[in-house]
Parts: C-alpha cells; structure tokens; sequence
C-alpha cells in the first residue's frame, strides 16, 4: 500500500497524450474548448452564488481530472459541471442547496445562449432532469477519483513568492500573476504541474509583461522547487489560452453532442431561442390581458355597489320617517282612549 499524500494527483503522460474523449473521436481542440466552457461556468455560477474563489477553483480542478478518466460522449458538460460545483461546495465547506446551484447554472446557459432568464420551477420535469444530472455527476466524480477530492491550489504559495521575490509594491505584477493563476484553470495545466510549479509560471509570464528583473544567481525558481522547463509550459499555456476564443454554445448533453456531430447545434439553438422568447411573449400578453379584466372588473363591481349603497340611503330615510309617523298617530289615539275611558262613568244595567 502506498503512502497517502496530500499533493495534487498529477495525469499520466499517456492520459495527457490521448485523453478518454480523443479516444473516442473527439479532437483535442474541441474537447480543449469543451473543457474551457465547463469551466466558464463553473465560474460565472460560482460568482453569482458569492462563492470564495477557493470553491470554485476546487470544482474546475475536479473538472479537468474527471475529463482523463472519463470522456465527454460517456458523461456530459452539464451533468459534471453540476456535480462538481456541488461537490466543491461541500469539501471547502461552503455548502449550497441543490435548487440554487441547479438555478444559477441554468441561468448562466441561457445567458450565453440568449434564451429568456427565466428561473426553472422546482416541480417540472426540467428542474428534475438537472436534479438527476446533478447526483449522476457528483457519483461519477467520486467514483472515477476513488474519493480522493484533496486539491492544493498555489493561491497562498503566490503570495509567499511575490512576498520572498519584493514584488509587492510592484503596481502590476501581484494582480497580473493573480489573474493567471485564475486563468489557468481552464486548462488542464492544474493536472500536468505541481501548484508551486504554476505560481512560478505566473510570477514569470507577469514579470515579463511588465519588463521588472527576476534574480538568476541563485535561479529564483529553483528556491522554489520548480523546474524552469515546466515553468515556461506553464506561461505558454497562458498564452495559448489568451489567443483561444471558447464559443459560448457548447454541447451540454448527450442529444446537443449528436446534434454537434450532426452539424445542427447552432440551428437548434438559434430555433429554441425564438421558441423561447415567444412563449415568453405571449405568457405576459395573457397576464395582461387577465391583469385588466380583473381591473375592470373589479371597476363595475365598486361602482355597483356605491350605486346601491346611494340608492338604498334615501329609502331608509323615508322608512324611518314613515315608521316614526305611524308611532306619532298610534300614540295619539291611544290618549284619545285613555281620556274617554277615565271621563266616563258607570253604569249598571
């Protein structure tokens, strides 16, 4: 039995050569972008959740792992963007409700994809199927990586460098190799390099953007633990990724991965936005409508019952006065009785 260590597990340069989805037919490019889009929104979701950047860097590590144990045809985007994201939230401790997180992922898709922003309800079959997706997507996940959910990020080992190297006070360099590290997420550089090898990387690629001097004697990567050949990997790979455009409409699941290979994802797209937005449409144009026979509605009940509130007040008026001219007349001759009786005198038969 080996020893457990809490470093990063690393791919195999045969996995990196050919991953599970190349096998499978998928060029490495595409699948590079499919990889970049997971993680996009992963991101963009995790923002919206006011997630820590820790979470949601955990979640696409996770990601780029699963992808070269497993390929996209077998488990697609959705569902392991999904089981990621809620996974993450719970190793790191930040745990979100199932709803939420099904929410704003679905949300961020049909933001890229121009669909109407509306919120999925909780008791259709859409918001089941991403239910479903989620769980299939979070089992899988531990499943292909035997449970071990340890990631190292090399957030704290940057700040350490730029600290040791008095890159500081530089007014670029700190935020320029932060952003890298960021970058560098969306490529499967977290599965090639050990962290103190990308935090180098980093600090490189942002040095040389702002023309500030590095020591070379001695090498100040090698204080470091990092190899200077896989630090410039790791700054080239943020150069590929800066020269990538990833499109914004990705296959998802297993039907917009045959719609793709059939060369119809985009018309499908492009047909269910307007499907969308139509319906979208005419739901408010029927609540308006409904809206305004209710108000009008409600307009002649108010004015027919002041009508009969008006109307009924002059009656009650003359009712009362009636009733209180038959008590005047009753009395009257009810005393008129009265004096005869008592002036009268009896007399026996």
């Amino acid at each position: 039995m080996g020893r457990l260590s809490l470093r990063n597990p690393l791919a195999t340069p045969e996995q990196i050569a050919e991953s599970p989805s190349q096998r499978q037919g998928m060029s490495a490019k595409y699948e590079a972008s499919v990889r970049s889009y997971g993680c996009h929104l992963i991101q963009a979701s995790g923002t919206i959740l006011c997630l820590p950047q820790l979470v949601m860097a955990t979640a696409q590590v996770l990601l780029q792992r699963f992808y070269y144990l497993a390929s996209i045809q077998d488990f697609p985007l959705r569902g392991i963007v999904l089981g990621t994201l809620f996974l993450a939230c719970k190793t790191e401790e930040n745990p979100q409700t199932i709803r939420n997180i099904i929410n704003v992922v679905d949300i961020v898709v049909k933001r890229d994809r121009g669909y109407p922003e509306v919120v999925t309800d909780g008791y259709d079959s859409e918001y089941y199927e991403l239910k479903n997706e989620m769980v299939i997507g979070e089992m899988q996940v531990l499943r292909r990586l035997a449970f071990n959910v340890q990631v190292e990020l090399p957030y704290g080992l940057l700040a350490n460098y730029l600290r040791s190297l008095e890159l500081t006070d530089q007014e670029r360099v700190p935020q320029l190799a932060w952003n890298y590290v960021n970058d560098l997420l969306r490529t499967p550089v977290y599965v090639c390099f050990q962290p103190e090898t990308i935090a180098c990387g980093a600090i490189f690629l942002a040095a040389r953007e702002c023309r500030v001097g590095l020591p070379t004697s001695p090498p100040w990567w090698a204080v470091f633990d990092a190899n200077a050949e896989d630090v410039v990997q790791v700054a080239k790979a943020i150069r590929a990724l800066q020269a990538r455009k990833v499109p914004h409409i990705m296959p998802l699941s297993a039907r917009e991965l045959k719609m793709h290979g059939e060369g119809v994802l985009d018309e499908h797209v492009a047909q269910m936005r307007k499907e969308m937005r139509d319906k979208l449409d005419a739901e408010m144009k029927f609540a308006s409508q409904e809206k305004n026979v209710d108000e009008g509605d409600g307009g002649g009940k108010r004015s027919q019952a002041e009508h009969v509130d008006d109307g009924a007040q002059p009656k009650s008026r003359r009712g009362a006065r009636d009733s209180t001219s038959r008590d005047h007349n009753r009395r009257r001759h009810t005393s008129s009785r009265s004096r005869d009786t008592r002036h009268s005198s009896y007399r026996p038969h």
